[in-house]
Formats: C-alpha cells, sequence, structure tokens
C-alpha cells in the first residue's frame, strides 16, 4: 500500500540529477568545453587541499589515539601560559587557566 502524502516519488538526488543534465545539454560546445576546464580546475585545487591536509589529519588521529602526545602538547602549553603576562581571568576564557 502507498502513501498518499504530498512528496513526489521522486527523490532529491534524482530530481538534482535530471535538472543538471538538462541544463548540461542545453550548453553550447563551447560553453561545455568552459565548463570542463572550470571542473578541472576545482577538482585539482580540491585534490591538492586534500594532500597538504594529510599531515594535519595525521596529527589529529595521532593525537585521538596516543595519549602520550596529548600530555606532551599540553606540557608545551602549560608551560608557555605560565610566563605569558595574561591576567587569570581572560585566561580561564580561552581555556589556558
Amino acid at each position: 500500500m502507498q502513501s498518499q502524502g504530498g512528496f513526489p516519488s521522486v527523490g532529491l538526488q534524482e530530481r538534482t540529477k535530471e535538472f543538471l543534465e538538462s541544463k548540461w545539454e542545453g550548453l553550447n560546445p563551447k560553453q561545455k568545453a568552459y565548463a570542463k576546464k572550470a571542473w578541472g580546475v576545482i577538482t585539482y585545487k580540491w585534490r591538492w587541499q586534500i594532500a597538504l591536509n594529510i599531515p594535519y589529519l595525521l596529527i589529529f588521529i595521532l593525537d585521538r589515539s596516543v595519549p602520550a602526545v596529548h600530555k606532551f602538547d599540553m606540557a608545551i602549553l602549560s608551560s608557555i601560559t605560565s610566563r605569558l603576562p595574561i591576567p587569570n581571568f581572560l585566561a580561564s576564557w580561552w581555556g589556558l587557566g
């Protein structure tokens, strides 16, 4: 038994795909070439962004999985903040004290 709700049976993903395909087919060959070049530049930059962020991801994973890394970071932070001339109420706002 199917529901008689007000929602269409075609999902959002299918409607979006159909909309984009109809817009793509409406472009002339020169516009398609420019769109492909633009998409290539965007995805190239995304690949570089992911590649450049991998070391930070590894540090984040190590920080979560190896407690010694986190203790070392906290020891450095506490030694630095103990020497800073920051009033205690400001340090507590920032989570340093």
